[in-house]
């Protein structure tokens, strides 16, 4: 089998500022979107998409579970970028397993984790 992309689907009852969230806010780009429907594009081959509960056949599961953990290359310049947006990040923990993390949620309640290696962990 080979997957040539990944998507995961958030279904929202708070889709409108779920969608203002990933686009203005943390700066996502919209590679597609309906009137029901937004699909990002966090890179070449990984896509996250916002879909309207009130138009899915599936329910929101309210932020209950689910947690998208999102590697990137300077976790410093991101905790920096999310308080200029507004977004008040806690401040970033260094974990036992190597990475520097920090968890923040969208307006539905889903959990996203911006975490990098940590250089310094023994």
């Amino acid at each position: 089998m080979h997957i040539k992309t990944a998507n995961t689907i958030f279904y929202c009852r708070k889709w409108k500022e779920c969608v203002d969230f990933y686009k203005n806010k943390i700066g996502f780009e919209v590679r597609m979107s309906l009137n029901w429907f937004v699909e990002f594009k966090l890179n070449e081959a990984c896509r996250l998409s916002i879909a309207d509960e009130s138009r899915a056949s599936i329910d929101s599961n309210e932020g209950k579970g689910v947690t998208i953990a999102l590697e990137v290359g300077d976790i410093e310049t991101v905790h920096i970028y999310l308080n200029e947006a507004g977004l008040s990040p806690p401040p970033i923990k260094d974990h036992s397993w190597g990475a520097r993390v920090i968890h923040i949620h969208d307006p539905e309640g889903n959990r996203i984790e911006f975490w990098s290696i940590n250089l310094g962990a023994k």
